[in-house]
């Protein structure tokens, strides 16, 4: 009854990945055991409408084939995600990177490449800066690497339980999904700045030697032209005092590659695969503020224009050993992931109303250097064994080490700030002349530290079929060490904790098309590094100070998830979902008391273990072709979920920081036959975020996206594609209620109230794909 049967049983779940590539039938069967693999024709020019696969795992599993995406030609693996359930993004406009399952913080929801945990970026400045830390950012990997996209909805024992909302699991092609080649080039256009882009891949896979080999690259233009407007006011129904104006401009170029490599070895499968990802990245953003609101000239405040030059390199080599032995099949893993960051940011900014002689008269100049240097380094290693305890019965038991280590280093140079003498003119962005030299870099507090975390994971599942149902228990026990030396303070700390995660599974068909679900899991959330670190960090919450907890405990959580799936014809599927978090030792900002570096009125403020939350939430999804009327060639799909959950702080009761409240999508794809064409379009709409912390809280809103995509194939072997993404010209919207102290913050004593728009226009793609 293994799973994992024969050294080539496995091809039998990458012919259902094919089949979700849109190619049916994408595998020849070429005899009882063995499967061809999908030739590039039948990628390439897809034969029929792709729906949702319906997975046959006794957990709840959502499994979606790349061509379930691919007529849309998203760019990244964010991209594709956009149109599955419960996923949701805090991201500006036009960018999908920290995936927020179930609308939660993304260091809830664990990624993985080929079943495994990839490193996480968080490349934050302090303990609340930009960055998900411990999250993995998904746009880091091209839609073109990919197979398919499963959603773990529920943790079993044989993955680690750092996945409170669930799992996304990658699967990039290997050698067994593809037999030739195919290229890809296309052009895109970003219509709020008519900047061209282009984009170009290849992709081969065939026999090699003993061996079989796919070898994939791809050269990705990356551009986000955004717009930005602030208005600022004393208080809500006050009067403007400030608004400013701006453009985000980020442009850059990603570039990827990825193998296999499959070789039956000494009477097993010897699995080898690695993939790598460089980018190169400019943001540049340039911004004039206004005083009183009045866009005149003469009422010019300051103009900044801020520059950040990012180097990202990220690659993972993976060894996997399956062979038969023990009565059994033993599986032995062994992979290593780095992942790099590299940023110099410059800041400028002139101010014109520091004395009575207004713009173009410039007063002072200023300018600060930052460095982010960060490296993410994880080895793996793994031991798994499955055997048959019976004909209904199996029996999988193993270990899983993994070793994780961050060097985060963020330092500056002393502030170049100088008066400008009387009468300067200054009508731009270009900064004066005469402007010293950078002093040397240095580390701010707590911005120059390791962090290593290490864990062992013995795991032991059982799996059985008995009259009417399946079922699966299984036990983990996670033990876990983190080190962390901050070398801005000279110290070290030390921590460890243990848990034990429990998880059941049932599966119960009804009828040939109907069956429920029926799951039961522990899983927990390790705190952040930020949080984890004991340096005094000075104004790190507006006028207060933070300073971080070494001896902080890990989330930890219950979940229950109850589905029912109904299979509709021959390829639709529908399902309902139901899901619940319980959350213990829930971390959170507290205030320590002690006074803070600004005087009388600010605190240190630290994070704490303290209280519990809930999470829960109806998930429902629908993705069939609209036969049963008499529309072979239509297939639709929609999905909604509606999330809440609820916490409480020192103000009250809120919801998770950040959960959107829902995510809904619609779509459909018309297939022409008669014309070898197609046509199709999705719409997406999310819902309201709230987020509250010491002395800010925010409300985050977004427009409606609407895509679509118009294709022509012709013969065999060619497929040009015209695609449109963000044509509502969709808005993010983001309500800032800004506090000195919390004292202030409970009598609603704002600092300031600033209300800000984000824009970035359509984008449009001509994509051309040809097999050989």
């Amino acid at each position: 009854m293994k799973r994992s049967l024969s050294n080539r049983a496995w091809i039998l779940s990458a012919a259902s990945a094919a089949i979700a590539l849109g190619a049916a039938p994408a595998f020849a069967q070429t005899s009882e055991t063995e499967i061809a693999p999908a030739t590039s024709e039948e990628v390439v020019v897809p034969g029929t409408i792709a729906y949702r696969n319906r997975s046959e795992e006794t957990a709840p599993v959502l499994e979606y084939g790349l061509d379930y995406f691919q007529r849309f030609e998203p760019l990244t693996v964010g991209d594709a995600l956009k149109r599955t359930p419960s996923v949701a993004f805090l991201s500006d406009v036009l960018e999908s990177d920290g995936v927020r399952l179930r609308g939660l913080d993304p260091a809830y929801t664990q990624i993985l490449i080929n079943g495994e945990e990839v490193p996480g970026s968080g490349s934050s400045s302090g303990a609340f800066g930009n960055g998900a830390e411990g999250a993995f950012f998904v746009d880091r990997i091209p839609a073109e690497l990919i197979e398919r996209v499963e959603i773990v909805r529920s943790a079993s024992a044989n993955r680690s339980g750092d996945a409170l909302a669930g799992a996304i699991n990658i699967v990039l092609r290997d050698s067994y999904s593809l037999e030739g080649g195919y290229v890809r080039a296309g052009v895109l256009y970003f219509a709020n700045d008519e900047h061209w882009g282009e984009t170009l891949g290849a992709v081969w896979g065939g026999q090699v030697g003993p061996g079989r080999l796919l070898v994939g690259a791809n050269l990705q233009d990356r551009h986000n032209p955004k717009d930005k407007l602030s208005l600022r006011f004393d208080a809500p129904g006050d009067p403007i005092n400030n608004n400013e104006i701006q453009t985000d401009v980020r442009d850059g170029t990603d570039y990827s590659a990825n193998f296999s490599y499959i070789v039956d070895v000494l009477g097993g499968e010897l699995r080898l695969d690695g993939f790598y990802v460089h980018t190169d990245r400019d943001e540049n953003e340039d911004s004039i503020e206004y005083s009183d609101g009045d866009v005149q000239a003469v009422n010019i405040e300051t103009v900044n224009d801020n520059n950040v030059d990012i180097t990202q390199d990220s690659y993972a080599l993976n060894a996997r050993y399956e062979v038969d032995m023990l009565g059994g099949e033993t599986t032995f893993k062994l992979g290593f992931a780095e992942f790099t960051n590299e940023e110099d940011e410059i800041e400028d900014e002139t101010e014109f109303q520091r004395d009575a002689n207004p713009f173009p008269e410039a007063d002072r100049f200023t300018r600060d250097f930052t460095r982010v240097d960060l490296t993410d380094q994880e080895w793996k290693f793994g031991f798994e064994h499955e055997r048959d305890l019976s004909d209904v019965l199996e029996l999988e038991f193993g270990v899983q080490l993994e070793t994780k280590e961050r060097d985060n280093f963020v330092g500056e140079t002393p502030r170049i700030r100088f008066n400008l003498p009387g009468g300067t003119q200054q009508t731009g962005a270009a900064p004066p002349s005469g402007i010293p030299a950078f002093g040397p870099v240095a580390a701010i507090d707590g911005g120059d530290n390791t962090i290593e975390r290490d864990e062992v994971s013995p795991f032991v599942m059982l799996e059985g079929e008995a009259p009417g149902y399946e079922w699966e228990l299984g036990l983990r026990y996670e033990m876990t060490d983190v080190r962390i030396e901050d070398r801005t303070t000279a110290s070290t700390t030390s921590t460890s904790y243990e848990v034990l995660l429990p998880s059941a599974h049932i599966k119960i068909p009804l009828t040939e098309n109907d069956r429920l679900f029926g799951s039961v899991a522990r899983t927990v959330r390790n705190p952040s590094f930020a949080f984890l670190s004991p340096a005094l960090l000075i104004g790190e919450l507006e006028d207060n100070d933070f300073q971080g907890n070494p001896f902080l405990k890990p989330e930890r959580a219950w979940g229950i998830d109850v589905g029912y799936e109904r299979r509709l014809g021959r390829t639709g599927v529908a399902g309902v979902n139901v899901f619940w978090r319980d959350v213990s030792d829930l971390i959170e900002v507290f205030n320590t008391g002690a006074e803070g570096d600004e005087g009388p009125g600010t605190f240190v403020y630290s994070a704490r273990n303290t209280g519990d939350g809930q999470v829960w939430g109806i998930e429902f999804d629908l993705s069939t072709s609209l036969s049963a009327i008499g529309l072979e060639d239509t297939g639709v799909f929609v999905n909604y979920s509606w999330l809440d959950s609820d916490v409480q702080d020192e103000f009250g009761g809120r919801m998770f920081n950040s959960q959107a409240e829902s995510v809904f999508n619609i779509g459909f794809i018309q297939d022409i036959p008669a014309w070898a064409a197609a046509f199709g379009a999705t719409y997406r709409n999310q819902g309201e975020a709230f987020s509250r912390v010491v002395s800010e809280e925010v409300t985050t809103t977004y427009g409606a996206d609407l895509e679509i995509f118009v294709e022509k194939r012709i013969g065999d072997s060619f497929t040009i594609r015209l695609t449109g993404s963000n044509l509502l010209d969709a808005e993010k919207e983001e309500e800032f209620n800004k506090f000195l102290t919390a004292a202030d913050q409970q009598a609603r004593a704002f600092d300031e109230y600033e209300l800000e728009t984000e824009s970035a226009g359509p984008v449009f793609q001509l994509i051309g794909r040809y097999a050989f």
